[in-house]
């Protein structure tokens, strides 16, 4: 774990009162308690969504991808909390939606637990589908729960969207991270398309439906590569939009 220092001298005067089981007690809750404090500053999180009238497709990015940087993403580690999300230009032909955009600067201090929520909301109309890893700074119908805390949160807690495009629970998930388990967030992005609908979709956090599943971590590693389902045969894999971003949690 991150953080350990030795607690002999605790746990050998918590032993006078607790007996045998107090020494081991004791030295793993202070353990727990200093891995926690180990993870520090913020974890600013930005969602940044484009849309092609063209295709009447949305998709989104939280993290830069690998090979196309016209959708970067400000999403990072720092001592300070962002308020807003800097978002790529797209390609022309996906533009930003900036009613969409939000950042979520994340206190990596004030509990154990990284809440991710991913919330997918889906069109049948157009057979458009978004999602939302932060609450959108202009439309928060489009809510998610992402948090830190000091509990597990291990169902997504969504907006209900604006009637049109609304939540598709077999997308939508929550993963709770804990901090004190690694000192990074290995942070992965997954995008598909189906070239039949002309849809794009994006999976950050594993849902109901595994084929879309992801490697978001905490570990000690650092993550080159992203992992991910191989989508449904219909949308598939675009590993130029897919990515993994290692990011320090101290």
């Amino acid at each position: 774990m991150r953080g350990w220092r030795p607690v002999l001298a605790l746990a050998v005067g918590a032993g006078t009162f607790l007996g045998a089981a107090g020494p081991v007690a004791a030295a793993r809750d202070q353990q727990v308690r200093e891995s926690g404090a180990a993870a520090s500053g913020y974890l600013n999180l930005h969602q940044c969504a484009y849309y092609a009238s063209s295709l009447d497709d949305h998709f989104n990015t939280f993290v830069t991808p690998s090979g196309d940087g016209r959708y970067s993403t400000g999403t990072k580690h720092s001592a300070t909390a962002d308020t807003s999300a800097a978002c790529g230009a797209g390609n022309g032909n996906h533009v930003p939606v900036p009613l969409l955009h939000g950042v979520n600067a994340l206190n990596l201090g004030s509990g154990r637990y990284l809440n991710l929520q991913q919330c997918d909301y889906y069109r049948s109309a157009a057979t458009d589908r978004f999602t939302t890893l932060v609450t959108p700074s202009g439309d928060g119908r489009y809510s998610t729960g992402t948090k830190v805390s000091n509990t597990r949160e291990t169902t997504p807690t969504c907006g209900p969207g604006n009637g049109n495009h609304v939540p598709n629970p077999g997308l939508s998930g929550s993963l709770p991270l804990d901090l004190t388990s690694g000192s990074r967030l290995n942070l992965h992005q997954c995008v598909y398309y189906s070239e039949r609908l002309k849809s794009h979709m994006t999976s950050v956090v594993p849902a109901p439906d595994k084929r879309y599943t992801t490697g978001t971590n905490i570990s000690d590693t650092v993550d080159t590569r992203p992992s991910c389902g191989a989508g449904n045969g219909d949308y598939v894999l675009v590993p130029l939009l897919s990515a993994v971003k290692s990011i320090p949690l101290s």
